[in-house]
């Protein structure tokens, strides 16, 4: 019987001190409109004018990590809101969901993330909970912003919307 108590104590500390994840806000975007050359491509024109407006839309959400593929096009991306913020961007490895979603559980503050049009919706549909997948963005999808919003109770939910309704 003693050793049950001593067990369920133990159970009870573990559990009551387990650290709890931080309420914030995680943007994931896929890259801006890219030209349409070579295997690295630089954005676009309007790829470009996407990054500052995305920037700007970014200004009051009180960013504290950006994360990004390591191409151009997703690091030109996010440029503006990483120097708008004054921080530096951090690569992350688009076939490894797993160690991102790991790494933004555990940081705190608001992130955003950059991927690509069949990476972006892997990502958010760990967040989605028992709500529907999000599916994989067409070829000419580059207006949605996803808004990750994680609640201190580990639990969390998706929104998509459009960079006009920001």
């Amino acid at each position: 019987m003693r050793k049950i108590i001593l067990v369920f104590v133990a159970f009870l500390f573990f559990f009551s001190c387990a650290p709890k994840q931080e309420a914030k806000t995680i943007y994931v975007v896929r890259h801006a409109e890219k030209q349409l050359v070579g295997d690295d491509p630089e954005l676009s024109v309007a790829g470009n004018a996407r990054s500052v407006k995305l920037g700007q839309l970014m200004e009051d959400k009180e960013i504290e990590h950006v994360f990004s593929t390591p191409t151009k096009r997703t690091y030109a991306t996010v440029r503006h809101v990483a120097a708008n913020s004054g921080i530096s961007i951090e690569d992350y490895d688009p076939k490894d969901h797993d160690a991102l979603v790991k790494e933004l559980r555990k940081r705190k503050g608001n992130a955003l993330v950059v991927g690509h049009s069949n990476t972006v919706h892997h990502l958010v549909n760990y967040f989605v909970g028992n709500e529907d997948k999000y599916e994989e963005l067409e070829d000419i999808e580059y207006n949605f912003i996803f808004m990750v919003e994680m609640a201190s109770d580990g639990s969390s939910k998706v929104k998509r919307k459009t960079f006009g309704e920001f």
